[in-house]
């Protein structure tokens, strides 16, 4: 039954992505960004968005806490026609001018040191864009993704993300974890999205209350002395983007990984704050 609800699901989203390619993206962006929003309270995730953010902020009242669910399903609408337009976002110079860097010398200093490093962030807005940009910025890299449960729909995105976002594309899961550290050894930066619950990971404070968490940076940090640099991604109200690269971090030897993984949330705090509504309050996230 499962497989068959797949099925459907693939055939739709290809029906979708047709329209969207024969809309465009700005007319596209506009009309998925309504489906979405008004779309969005019909699933389960919305109770977990509202319960997410009641537990990260409590002291949100609930008209800002359904205003913030409403624009983060807009948000979700407009990514999902920009996955049509990935080769644009990599290929064409008018699309790669409505990305807007901050501190890409901060990438220029890391291609000369001639080290990898750890690249982290979250699920911010169209967070493809970010493992995009370094990769255009001629950074050796490998991103770390989830499979889609959709086996029609996932060799699909499989095959967007390989050609237009970043060529290496390791899977989650322990076998992933190994050629992590092969690519690492030989030179490869590595790019991770560490604001998911991982069944693997350790419980670490987020907002105050414990969540599972990778510990795979830090274990990476420990084990090689390697830097991390946080990127981040927002959206402007003109659906421009702002990308930001921060300083690389170092963190000191007597640290732990419990003490890294720690402080990596605390970072990653700061960018949901940024922008509550550009980041994924329909993640599971401090499930036990």
């Amino acid at each position: 039954m499962k497989q068959i609800r797949y099925l459907i699901e693939f055939v739709v989203i290809i029906f979708l992505f047709t329209v969207i390619k024969l809309f465009g993206l700005k007319i596209s962006q506009s009309i998925f960004s309504i489906i979405f929003k008004n779309l969005g309270p019909l699933f389960r995730s919305r109770k977990i968005s509202h319960s997410n953010l009641s537990l990260a902020l409590p002291n949100i009242d609930k008209p800002k806490r359904d205003k913030i669910i409403d624009n983060m399903w807009a948000n979700y609408g407009k990514i999902f026609s920009e996955y049509m337009f990935m080769k644009n976002f990599r290929q064409n110079s008018k699309f790669s001018k409505k990305i807007i860097i901050e501190n890409q010398k901060e990438l220029e200093k890391i291609k000369s040191e001639k080290k990898p490093v750890i690249f982290i962030s979250g699920h911010f807005n169209n967070f493809e864009l970010m493992a995009m940009h370094l990769e255009k910025s001629n950074i050796n890299l490998a991103a770390v993704y989830r499979p889609l449960n959709n086996k029609f729909l996932n060799p699909i995105m499989e095959r967007i993300r390989e050609k237009y976002i970043c060529k290496k594309q390791i899977k989650k899961g322990i076998s992933g974890t190994k050629k992590l550290l092969k690519e690492f050894k030989n030179g490869t930066s590595i790019a991770l999205m560490i604001d998911q619950r991982v069944s693997e990971g350790i419980k670490s404070d987020l907002f105050g209350k414990e969540a599972l968490t990778t510990t795979i940076p830090a274990q990476f940090i420990k084990k090689f002395n390697t830097s991390v640099v946080p990127i981040y991604i927002e959206r402007s109200i003109d659906d421009t983007f702002k990308l930001k690269i921060y300083e690389s971090i170092k963190f000191s030897n007597d640290e732990t990984v419990n003490d890294i993984t720690k402080k990596l949330n605390q970072i990653l705090e700061k960018m949901i704050m940024a922008n509550p509504d550009q980041w994924i309050w329909t993640h599971n996230r401090w499930k036990n």
